[in-house]
């Protein structure tokens, strides 16, 4: 699921390399007319630009970027002149707009200020942008906007928080700059027609005395886009609104402040969307190209096996349904509840709570409500008073009629509390749908209607996190997914951002891995519906930002000692086939082992060197391939007939000896990827790998809906994100090793975030009152009812 798709050390890295070397910030003082009446509540600070000179300021730098003076009305807001930045889709995947000045910048002596940019957007598509903004102590706060086409408007980034009234304006600052919420990103704390900039990653609370580098980045283009920069300055924060966090939420788990089309005011009004809906689903008759499987039936007929499978025609990779026609998967993930629920602020005696059992094969967060007993009940105490006043509406008890759609969480992974009581908005949306005939009814009926839903838009699977309620059907073809999770011991590659990766050695993970397999497969029956099997999501096999950290598993194991660690015996073992004698080994890694005893017991400079990196290298390889030998060979004793779709690879932690050992023990080699499409550089080692690929993630969002976070990849609307969501899987269908792509996810995330990790994004095909967004549905339609053609008629 997405996790945070991010990597601040990557984009430090990358800042560096293309930016290195400072030159000297111009300022200007503001013109004393403007062309838009843009943020005018109160005067700048302080103006950093103002763009009237013949040429850029020389703290301006560019890579792979066009910068030219403009004087287009909609795009000027102080002064005569702006700066018309172009970002090239063509040849390069990084494009960015940096201001360096030669001496960082000192804005220590403002105090609840932001830094606000005047952007206007005179290109043909929508612009999505990474502000990253860098201090000397090497810490980076990055946030994202999207420039939509049109005239000029302000974007801002909070610098420094509110004072709230104390003594020390700094701890005021910080507390409410980091105010934990359990939101991804938080509503504006004033109100205002400029725009705040959705919290990304890194910290909030720079180093004000030395602002070292600002940059406005583009990732992974697939059309030309471009910016208008002006009036670069640094502003006073208005009043703040106390009451930004209370009653954000109706009763309908929407923004009671904010009118979108699909929005639900009262039961009347869900109804009868519902019954008009299903009136146009036409019993989910399927496009008339599909075969029984949603394959081509249209195009060749290969060889039937019974099951899915892949195979290579013309240059081109497929998967081939059970009937012998070709198939490309698109569906989307988390068609379940399991991840609805959203932290209420109450908890509960945490000895009344059941300990989860150490068999589970299931992590709490991919589980439903796990309501808590009546005993458990009785102990409910207000824990948070912020999360408590967010809703407008919560059921009265656990006796209220929709008092069943409550549960609890013992492990929270971000945000405040670390467990406590949580809601379903969604669930209890679909039981006001739906009603019931019987206790549960609702969810036959969302499962029927789910179903019509993916054959009408066109889709051709469930994707992962698919409830297994959903296997027994005969209608869409699933993928079944699991966890390996137990108390097998575990390795560190220093970046675990969810959790550290198992220790493959260990004999309790392969009795886990097997335990796991047997469950998927008495779930999905030998179903020739299941196209194949997800085990694990986004692993921390090492990051991309340096080769030290791809091959950080290795180094933090190899200072562990064996007789602990038994990846780090089996490392002892291969070093030693190897090098034979312990002096061998000594002489290329420079060290002073007296044995090879000494070396399990491990205790030394274990950091990277440029002798070290091929036996490091090799190292990785071993851990790697344990992983996914051991996984496939319980997936074919236990699924002889299904597809291993590998563990969904976070692009930004792929080491190419991990891809490799995926490539060779796995059907399907499987990546999530939030970025705007395929592009061909980042994906040439395809070439050489040759192996069918599936994308088990992706999605845009945008706020127009509510939203105060729109998701990792950010549109300007809900038209926008159709198009977006179109180009990415044309992108998709256009390369021939992806055989298909999973949207993330069915519907959106609670406003008030997710119970596990506060995901608070709309990038749902429905809303949190389940209501298809319409301009999603009809992109959806028709891009299937043309993809099958354009993948096999493309030359």
């Amino acid at each position: 699921m997405p996790h945070i798709k991010f990597n601040p050390q990557l984009l430090l890295t990358c800042s560096a390399l293309l930016f290195m070397g400072c030159q000297e910030a111009s300022k200007t003082d503001p013109a004393p007319d403007a062309a838009i009446d843009v943020n005018l509540a109160a005067q700048p600070l302080e103006t950093l630009f103002g763009f009237e000179n013949d040429t850029a300021p020389s703290a301006i730098q560019l890579n792979n970027a066009k910068a030219s003076m403009t004087t287009e009305a909609s795009s000027v807001t102080q002064g005569k002149q702006a700066l018309r930045i172009q970002f090239s889709s063509k040849s390069h995947e990084h494009n960015a707009v940096a201001i360096v000045p030669e001496t960082p910048f000192d804005w220590s002596e403002f105090k609840d200020f932001n830094l606000a940019f005047d952007i206007a957007n005179q290109g043909q598509y929508s612009t999505f942008l990474f502000v990253s903004i860098e201090d000397a102590t090497g810490q980076t706060s990055t946030r994202a906007i999207n420039i939509p086409v049109g005239a000029s408007n302000t974007y801002y980034n909070k610098m420094d928080g509110h004072d709230l009234g104390s003594p020390n304006h700094q701890e005021d600052a910080a507390i409410e700059l980091n105010l934990s919420s359990g939101l991804r990103s938080n509503p504006a704390t004033w109100t205002a027609d400029d725009h705040q900039m959705v919290w990304m990653w890194g910290t909030k609370n720079l180093d004000l005395s030395a602002i070292t580098r600002v940059v406005l980045r583009t990732e992974y283009n697939l059309h030309d886009t471009e910016i208008t920069l002006d009036n670069i300055r640094l502003m006073p924060n208005p009043a703040m609104n106390d009451g930004f966090l209370v009653a954000i939420v109706d009763k309908f788990g929407q923004n009671p402040n904010v009118e979108f089309a699909e929005k639900v005011h009262s039961d009347e009004e869900l109804f009868a969307k519902k019954d008009a809906e299903i009136a146009a689903l036409n019993g989910g008759a399927l496009m008339p190209d599909r075969s029984t499987f949603s394959g081509w039936k249209q195009g060749p007929k290969l060889n039937a096996t019974g099951y899915f499978r892949t195979e290579k025609v013309d240059g081109k990779w497929w998967l081939v349904d059970p009937e012998g026609y070709l198939y490309l998967a698109t569906g989307v993930d988390i068609i379940r509840l399991a991840n609805s629920t959203t932290m209420t602020g109450y908890g509960f005696d945490e000895e009344t709570i059941r300990a989860r059992d150490s068999e589970d094969v299931t992590p709490e967060d991919s589980q439903g409500l796990n309501p808590v007993d009546k005993a458990a009940q009785q102990t409910r105490k207000l824990v948070s008073s912020t999360r408590a006043n967010m809703f407008e509406w919560l059921p009265s008890s656990y006796d209220d009629p929709l008092g069943n759609h409550f549960g609890y969480r013992q492990d929270v992974h971000s945000g405040p509390l670390k467990s406590g009581e949580v809601f379903s908005f969604y669930s209890a949306n679909l039981e006001r749908k739906y009603g019931e005939t019987s206790p549960q009814s609702f969810l036959q009926d969302w499962e029927d209607v789910t179903i019509d839903r993916m054959r009408n838009w066109g889709f051709t699977s469930l994707g992962n996190w698919t409830d297994p309620r959903f296997y027994d059907t005969t209608r869409v073809p699933f993928f079944a997914n699991g966890w390996i999770i137990g108390d097998f011991k575990t390795v560190s590659s220093g970046s675990d951002f969810w959790h550290p990766l198992p220790d493959v050695f260990d004999p309790e993970f392969a009795r886990r891995a097997d335990v796991t397999l047997k469950t998927i497969a008495d779930e999905t029956q030998a179903s020739p519906w299941c196209v194949g099997v997800f085990i694990d999501n986004e692993k921390s096999w090492g990051r991309a930002d340096s080769r030290a950290a791809q091959l950080g598993v290795v180094i933090h194991t190899l200072k562990r000692n064996g007789q602990d660690v038994p990846t780090k015996t089996e490392f002892t073992r291969v070093m030693t086939n190897k090098y034979g004698e312990i002096a061998a080994l000594n002489a290329v890694w420079k060290t002073d082992f007296a044995s090879w005893e000494a070396f399990n017991r491990g205790d030394f400079d274990s950091q990277l060197s440029e002798a070290r990196d091929a036996d490091y290298s090799l190292l990785l390889t071993t851990y790697a391939e344990q992983y996914f030998r051991v996984v496939q060979g319980s997936l074919k004793k236990h699924l002889p007939n299904h597809m291993y779709f590998g563990v969904r690879f976070a692009d930004w932690g792929m080491p190419k000896e991990v891809v490799d050992a995926s490539a060779k023990y796995t059907d399907v080699v499987s990546v999530n990827h939030y970025k705007q499409g395929v592009t061909e550089g980042k994906w040439e080692f395809l070439e050489e790998l040759d192996k069918p690929v599936m994308i088990g993630e992706f999605h845009f969002g945008a706020t127009d809906s509510g939203y105060y976070h729109p998701g990792l990849v950010y549109a300007a609307d809900q038209t926008d994100r159709a198009r977006m969501y179109s180009d990415y899987m044309n992108s998709v269908f256009d390369n021939n090793y992806f055989i298909g792509a999973h949207w993330f996810q069915y519907m959106d995330s609670p406003l008030t975030g997710r119970a596990f990790d506060g995901e608070n994004y709309n990038v749902g095909f429905v809303t949190v009152a389940d209501v298809p967004y319409e301009e999603m549905i009809k992109a959806a339609k028709t891009l299937h009812s043309t993809m099958y053609q354009r993948r096999y008629n493309r030359k």
